[in-house]
């Protein structure tokens, strides 16, 4: 199911989706919701756009019995939350306030930070492209990480974009406690198309 809006500044977009069926002698039954939405203040200087992303998608709450929990993004792409990519679509609770500025018609600068939490702590946090991080299925500890993102875009012509992001991830006790950092990422990006 999909629904997206935009009146007098606001806008919406939200995504519902569901997963049933078998593997071998198991049933799935996982779910995922997405959520972006949003005000823009047209008559101000650079027209600050004040956003919200909610994320949510299942995850396996009992390993042992015969029902998959854990939603499958199928093509998962890690721009959804930012072009660092560092978790997976799955077994999540992800919430991100941002900021955008438009200075001219053809450039974009966007400012968020977001949370991230495990929907159950019985499944793991999971990176892309739907990878467990091992030795944290079971374990204590929902909160995840946080994230700062930082993001350029330019429309340098109809043909031509050029994009630079930097994002700091911050891990939480979870990844910490199976072995993960803290890690930094920058990308610069150009994009012909015809």
């Amino acid at each position: 199911m999909h629904f997206a809006a935009l009146k007098d500044g606001f806008d919406i977009d939200i995504e519902a989706m569901a997963q049933t069926g078998n593997v071998a002698d198991k049933s799935i039954w996982a779910w995922a919701v997405g959520s972006l939405a949003g005000y823009t203040f047209n008559d101000l200087v650079w027209k600050p756009r004040l956003g919200m992303q909610v994320d949510l998608a299942s995850g396996n709450t009992n390993p042992k019995d015969k029902v998959i929990g854990t939603f499958n993004p199928l093509f998962p792409n890690g721009y959804y939350f930012s072009l660092a990519g560092y978790t997976g679509y799955s077994n999540l609770i992800h919430i991100k306030p941002s900021v955008t500025f438009k200075p001219s018609s053809s450039t974009k600068l966007l400012l968020a930070v977001a949370g991230q939490w495990r929907m159950t702590t019985a499944d793991a946090v999971y990176t892309q492209p739907l990878s467990p991080v091992p030795g944290t299925a079971g374990q204590p500890g929902s909160f995840t990480g946080t994230y700062a993102q930082l993001r350029f875009d330019w429309t340098i012509s109809r043909n031509l974009t050029f994009a630079v992001e930097a994002v700091h991830f911050n891990v939480g006790e979870a990844i910490r406690q199976a072995g993960g950092r803290n890690a930094d990422y920058v990308g610069v990006q150009f994009a012909f198309g015809w």
